[in-house]
């Protein structure tokens, strides 16, 4: 039970990086992002290509994920999502173009790398035993950069002038816009950064989960369900889901069938939503 535990923290720390890029887009463009997993699955692809295939460095790699998914959130945002919501007259219909965007972006990696599963080479193989609980160096790694990245993320929504403009996009969009700010470029940086923490979490789960074209969906799945959990559109909500994500998945993994263990999640997930529609840190009116 210790080593089912330490790996489910180790999991729900970059599982918690992609809830916050997922909860983050949502909060501030109030767009239900279905491609967030697509974009989590192109960093796995980006890093499968140039760590593992071409060999270069793998942190530089991770700084590619994060240039790349933020240009590609940047120009969703500025070319499909901003003249769809000013034109629409319907907030559903911004669901359809998020699961086109995502089709789109499944299809491209479909062609590029087919089928296949794929899987890059570990960064270092030793194995620290700690009172026989047994850590890869690898998992470490995900968990130091992951948990870097989730404060420096933290420290820029609360610290600086833009992290304050997007809470405050997130709370009310009128308003924001009637104290002068720029609601297109702050809906832009929010939509990349979103996209760039997916990227990055897939780069970083390519050490340990294996790569294919098909991979998105699921993950996209999960991210709903971790911010499900937390509270759409909260951020220590997407913190707190994705390490309850992480530790179910460990454990119920460890002693129960995999099919039988996502049955569980769903359902605990279901009597979750039953007794707090909101999630676990979900407020109204947030």
């Amino acid at each position: 039970m210790p080593q089912m535990i330490v790996n489910g923290l180790m999991l729900g720390m970059s599982y918690a990086l992609i809830a916050l890029g997922l909860t983050l887009i949502f909060g501030i463009m109030n767009i239900i992002n279905f491609a967030h997993g697509q974009m989590v699955m192109i960093g796995s692809f980006i890093v499968y290509y140039l760590y593992g295939v071409l060999h270069w460095n793998f942190f530089l790699t991770l700084v590619i994920c994060i240039l790349v998914l933020a240009l590609v959130g940047a120009v969703f945002e500025r070319f499909l999502f901003r003249r769809f919501l000013r034109l629409s007259l319907r907030e559903e219909s911004s669901m359809l173009l998020a699961i086109g965007t995502a089709l789109l972006l499944e299809n491209i990696a479909l062609i590029s790398f087919g089928e296949k599963h794929r899987g890059v080479p570990p960064l270092n193989d030793h194995i620290f035993n700690i009172v026989g609980i047994y850590i890869p160096i690898n998992r470490i790694i995900i968990f130091a950069v992951s948990i870097v990245l989730i404060i420096a993320l933290l420290l820029f929504i609360q610290r600086t002038r833009y992290g304050l403009a997007m809470r405050a996009l997130a709370q009310d969009r009128e308003v924001t816009f009637l104290m002068g700010v720029d609601i297109d470029k702050i809906s832009m940086m929010g939509f990349a950064i979103g996209a760039s923490l997916a990227g990055v979490a897939g780069g970083l789960l390519a050490l340990i989960f294996p790569i294919f074209s098909g991979s998105g969906g699921t993950l996209s799945i999960k991210a709903f369900i971790m911010i499900m959990i937390g509270g759409a559109g909260v951020v220590p909500g997407a913190i707190i889901g994705g390490f309850i994500l992480g530790m179910l998945e460990s454990i119920g993994y460890g002693l129960i069938p995999g099919s039988v263990t996502y049955l569980l999640i769903l359902s605990a997930v279901i009597l979750l939503l039953i007794i707090r529609p909101l999630g676990i840190m979900g407020k109204p009116g947030y």
